[in-house]
């Protein structure tokens, strides 16, 4: 297959509303695309920097020949070159400082697949500063060829963003050259679980899209260079779980997993860029997402964990420290921890592990725990009805380091933080950590990309 060319644009993007001057609002809207030779998935991240828009419209141009062929979490519509895509009854009001995410699959000519120049909401274009300042728009585009397919132009405003999208890949998942899965390969649609295996196994680097769902047992490996994507809302794995050792670029996304005997997804012997998103987890043996051995630059994001006990286990004993120093740096935010009871996540080693804007409700155990010289920055999170949010040290572990910043406590416990911990290399957004339940019981889980 030839390289695909990804570009990289970045649009400086504020906009006045429909509505008096005085009133005026800015936003920015990250556009991230993930193609392969005639077609692409893109992401959509709608910040809002200013006062509150109940219903939205963004619109925008193509000038390739790309067309929309499906969209998810927005009515997206085409006519000619221009896209406009419309909020849903459910994200529809986008308060002050809050953000929205939607995507869709489309259509290129295989060769190019420019991203759009400038966007506009309600009608209005993305050309100036809020309250009639005057700014001025900047586009800047890089083009290179690569042997990966994914294009990211992201808008940045002075005055900062949420991270609220319920799309898109941040987190340690973007650093030792980023991860795309299968992008740059072929795509496969599977339906029974030999089909599957023989997909996900395969040398060929693929994007495997399953629909329905599927009976596995025991832990099933997963090759280097694969996405994995579930189709539609009811994609299932149930009694195996899938075994990610010594492999590297793997994507696992809108996944059901429930009832499997062992982990429903097992990340080990220095596995590298794995991202797990927009998955559920549910009524599984062990660990839902456990992660060990020396692996790192991980992202596990908008999952939703429910009915289960042992959620997110990051290193797996107190005696491995010679493989696991230096390594076990993951990324969980805007996950969902529903009644469920440990290890959100439990942390030996890793440093720094960076656990923002998750909705912690009704945990039975702890929330997150800091052991074995780990560093773990606890970030804007929700915690509702969590007697002990976070603490250091557990069972015969030592404590580790734990820095605890502008959670938002609901009926929970004040918390045990204390120590050093590295600081954060990549480019983050944060949502209000008082919106993060209604960002994340809107996003997370699967059916929400």
């Amino acid at each position: 297959m030839l390289a695909a060319a990804t570009g990289i644009g970045t649009v400086l993007a504020l906009f006045s509303p429909i509505s008096p001057a005085h009133s005026a609002v800015a936003c920015t809207v990250n556009y991230t695309v993930s193609q392969w030779s005639g077609g692409f998935v893109a992401d959509v991240r709608i910040n809002n920097l200013g006062d509150a828009v109940n219903g939205w419209r963004l619109t925008w141009s193509f000038t390739a020949g790309q067309q929309v062929t499906s969209g998810w979490n927005a009515t997206v519509s085409q006519s000619g070159s221009a896209v406009t895509a419309t909020s849903m009854g459910y994200n529809a009001a986008l308060p002050g400082g809050a953000s929205t995410g939607f995507g869709f699959q489309g259509t290129s000519n295989g060769t190019t697949n420019p991203v759009p120049g400038s966007f506009a909401l309600n009608g209005t274009t993305c050309t100036g500063g809020g309250g009639g300042g005057g700014g001025t728009t900047t586009t800047t585009t890089t083009t290179r060829t690569t042997t990966t397919t994914t294009t990211r132009t992201t808008t940045t405003s002075s005055g900062g963003g949420g991270g609220g999208s319920s799309a898109g890949l941040v987190g340690w998942a973007t650093q030792n050259g980023g991860t795309s899965g299968g992008s740059a390969g072929t795509v496969v649609t599977v339906s029974s679980a030999s089909a599957f295996l023989s997909a996900v196994q395969s040398s060929t680097s693929q994007t495997v899209r399953l629909s329905g769902s599927i009976s596995l047992s025991g832990m099933n490996k997963v090759a280097s260079n694969k996405t994995i994507l579930g189709v539609g809302s009811n994609a299932t794995i149930t009694g195996g779980g899938l075994n990610l050792s010594s492999v590297r670029n793997v994507v696992i996304r809108n996944i059901n997993f429930t009832g499997w005997g062992d982990d429903a997804i097992n990340v080990q012997e220095s596995a590298t860029n794995i991202w797990v998103d927009h998955n559920s987890f549910s009524n599984g043996y062990d660990g839902a997402v456990d992660i060990k051995r020396g692996s790192d630059f991980i992202t596990v994001s908008w999952n939703r964990f429910f009915n289960h006990d042992k959620t997110c286990l990051l290193g797996h004993s107190d005696d491995n420290a010679a493989q696991d120093t230096g390594h076990l740096r993951v990324t969980y935010h805007h996950n969902w921890f529903n009644g469920t009871n440990q290890r959100h996540p439990r942390v030996r080693f890793g440093n720094p592990v960076h656990v923002y804007n998750n909705y912690y409700n009704n945990v039975g155990g702890y929330g997150v725990a800091s052991t074995e010289n780990a560093g773990v920055l606890v970030e804007s999170n929700y915690f509702e009805n969590v007697k002990d949010p976070y603490h250091r040290g557990e069972g015969s572990s030592d404590p580790g380091n734990l820095l605890a910043r502008n959670n938002h406590l609901v009926n929970s416990g004040s918390g045990d933080a204390g120590g050093s911990v590295a600081s954060i290399p990549y480019p983050y957004g944060l949502d209000t950590p008082s919106n993060v339940k209604s960002v994340v019981t809107a996003g997370a889980g699967t059916g929400r990309i």
